[in-house]
């Protein structure tokens, strides 16, 4: 019976469900129910499961599950022989409960020989359970697991769910599954669309539930609602391309069962507005797809997806029309009231909005944030000005009434305010793109001032909030610090902004309040305040703050191709600036693809060993000294010595290009002299002058290669 295999349909009926959540429900919900078959070993065709959702279900479907399991072979370890049996060879007290345990006498009990003893064991084989038998348990195990921030109780049940459930649908074949989940007995009837068939669906057997759905206008399957929307939209688009975004698309996906596009428009005169508020109500707010023209200019044409396939569509056209109207008034309220007022002018209110409570008012950090952007631009050769200038009125938009309404528009109204009054380009495009790279995969800022702004920023920000002690803890990052430190290396790698990370880093904890380093010091046993070396506390806060953003950078070359290893090469130099480490890292990669890089890279490993040891024996700093050729007896040695010399030379050119690609290329040529000294060579010659020689020559080596990565690492 085991043998048989039938398809399997799942399925919950629920009020409309959380359109954000929506997919990560119904992939847990069809991950436990294929982990609780599979568990319990019932055979299936597992690679065929199929999940599937809509505002009002959760369902997986699988191909070949088998009605029963297979015998189960049961085996439970018992006492030890020594324990259970008494020296009059009659069973012990330890012995007889075991046996009564699993419901035999003792002597039906068997003996399991092991390395460790032997011990008294129960064995036997049982009949596996019906499938459907098993099924209510899987599922509400499984409903148990699903990511459920907050659960709901509705009606008079003690039964808990995301939304309250109205059915549940269970077939094996054309077989119900008889079964009882979340107060709800099983059956074959779903539930359709709730306005073009509100009764319920019979389902004849899990391989026609789909199409039962569909003709009750649902369409359960995730990936054909998306591509229905696609057409539909693309069905109804005039005026110009309709901008559907994989976020929005799911989005409407996951608020209807049967989507119709509707296309409709607004008044003209809303186009003054800046697009990206318009775009933003649309999206966001209504759900609605815009419509750009050829050149990438917004419309007054824009389309809603109903969830029904309305008799009289123009009435919901109108229905969209009118509800955006309102919103869209509002935006330009705003828009031209805020025009009324310079930026500048906001600065008087920034000092009134706390930013953190030991770091002072937003005004405090803008004025931190100037003085590094003002430190950084005359660095780099960026015009100190223009930084300081965007630095001032980074955060002025934040008091505007339409950032108020729109928060996500923060940066971008600034750099409309600024450009409308006569700001200059590049300082108000830093206004908005400094606050790049928003999210993963996100490009950095543009230009030159919004890079420096960027970066003085986030050096703000990282030395302000550790220094009060709220860095990031788990999963728990409420200030973003580790998006902050992965921007600013991004900024400063990709930007070719080379100024020392360290340096930075200290100069914007001496921006730092002194009241701030000390609230981040957790008060002493007695519960008061310890003394704090304001001095020793910003450079400890320094180098946490420069390795917390150095480990950001491990994730962020892992996904460009680099080991962890080429990575810990660079690593263990230190270099000063990003860029630099950049550079490094890179030729280092091309140095590992190179087919001298193992033998060298083994060979500078074993004289850093050597060269280690040699320090812990003689209890001194590591070996340092002039080679002197006078002191070489064998080839080998003075070969390498040639070698490196030539080499040395060659590459002392090339680092003062910083063309560390070709430096390591030339020392790769060491590989036959270095292979042939440690062939030939012992280090550890009896004479001490000898010795001291080719311990100075590996030295000379060793740093070659430091001069660029610890290559030993690879």
């Amino acid at each position: 019976m085991a043998d048989k295999r039938l398809p399997l349909i799942i399925e919950l009926g629920t009020e409309e469900l959380p359109p954000k959540a929506l997919d990560d429900l119904a992939g847990a919900f069809a991950r436990g129910v294929v982990e609780g078959l599979e568990k319990r070993g019932i055979a299936a065709d597992y690679a065929s499961a199929k999940t599937y959702a809509s505002p009002r279900r959760l369902a997986v479907h699988i191909q070949d599950v088998a009605v029963a399991q297979p015998e189960q072979t049961i085996e439970r370890r018992g006492p030890a022989v020594s324990a259970g049996v008494g020296e009059d060879g009659q069973p012990a007290k330890a012995l007889i409960g075991f046996a009564q345990s699993c419901g035999v006498d003792v002597t039906a009990l068997e003996k399991l020989e092991t390395d460790k003893g032997a011990w008294f064991v129960f064995r036997a084989v049982k009949p596996g359970q019906p499938t459907a038998a098993l099924l209510p348990e899987i599922v509400a195990e499984a409903l148990k697991g699903l990511p459920i921030p907050k659960a709901m109780r509705w009606g008079d049940r003690d039964d808990m769910f995301v939304r309250p459930v109205h059915s549940l649908l269970m077939l094996h074949g054309s077989d119900i599954v008889d079964g009882e989940v979340l107060g709800l007995k099983s059956g074959r009837l779903t539930i359709g669309h709730r306005f073009h068939h509100p009764k319920p669906v019979h389902v004849a057997d899990a391989d026609s539930w789909l199409d039962a759905l569909r003709q009750a206008h649902v369409i359960a399957d995730p990936a054909a609602r998306r591509q229905r929307i696609r057409e539909e939209v693309a069905r109804v688009a005039t005026g110009g391309t309709p901008r559907l975004s994989d976020g929005l698309l799911d989005e409407i996906a996951n608020l209807t069962e049967w989507p119709v596009a509707i296309a409709c428009t607004f008044e003209r005169e809303f186009l003054d507005v800046p697009p990206e508020a318009l775009v933003t109500t649309m999206e966001t707010n209504q759900k609605f797809v815009p419509v750009f023209d050829a050149e990438g200019r917004l419309t007054e044409h824009f389309i809603g997806v109903a969830n029904i396939e309305s008799r009289d569509p123009a009435e919901i056209r109108k229905g969209y029309e009118r509800v955006i109207r309102p919103r869209f008034a509002d935006a330009k309220f705003f828009w031209d009231e805020d025009l009324k007022t310079p930026l500048a002018d906001y600065q008087e209110g920034l000092k009134a909005v706390t930013y953190q409570q030991s770091l002072g008012s937003l005004w405090d950090k803008t004025v931190r944030v100037a003085e590094l952007a003002r430190v950084i631009a005359n660095r780099v050769g960026v015009d100190a000005a223009q930084a300081t200038h965007a630095a001032a009125l980074a955060k002025c938009d934040l008091l505007t009434r339409m950032v108020g309404e729109f928060p996500e528009l923060q940066g971008v109204m600034g750099r409309y305010y600024a450009t409308r009054q006569g700001i200059p380009a590049d300082v108000a495009d830093a206004l908005d793109s400094f606050y790049q790279p928003r999210f993963g995969g996100d490009a950095i800022a543009g230009g030159a001032v919004g890079r420096v702004l960027a970066v003085a920023e986030r050096l703000d920000t990282l030395a302000g909030i550790f220094a009060v002690g709220l860095k990031p803890s788990g999963n728990k990052d409420p200030f973003a610090l580790r998006r902050a430190a992965l921007g600013l290396a991004r900024t400063l790698i990709e930007g070719g902004l080379d100024i020392d990370l360290r340096a930075a880093l200290s100069e914007a904890f001496e921006l730092v309040p002194e009241a701030a380093l000390v609230a981040g010091v957790k008060p002493g046993k007695d519960g008061k305040a310890p003394q704090v070396d304001i001095g020793a506390r910003r450079s400890a806060l320094g180098d946490e703050v420069h390795a917390f953003v150095l480990e950001r950078l491990r994730g962020y070359y892992a996904d460009q191709g680099y080991s962890a290893d080429q990575f810990e090469s660079v690593l263990a130099v230190a270099p000063a600036t990003l860029p630099d480490f950049d550079r490094r890292l890179r030729a280092v990669a091309e140095f590992a693809r190179r087919a001298e890089a193992a033998s060298l890279a083994a060979a500078n490993k074993r004289v850093a060993n050597i060269l280690r040891k040699q320090a812990e024996e003689a209890g001194a700093t590591p070996v340092e000294g002039r080679v002197d050729p006078a002191h070489f007896e064998l080839d080998a040695e003075r070969d390498l010595h040639a070698a490196l010399d030539a080499a040395r030379a060659d590459t002392h050119v090339l680092l003062g290009r910083g063309d560390y690609t070709g430096a390591l290329a030339r020392l790769s040529a060491l590989q036959a002299p270095v292979d042939r000294f440690f062939d030939d060579v012992l280090v550890n010659a009896e004479n001490p002058a000898v010795r001291a020689n080719r311990l100075a020559l590996l030295a000379q080596l060793k740093a070659s290669f430091g001069a660029i990565a610890d290559i030993s690492r690879l």
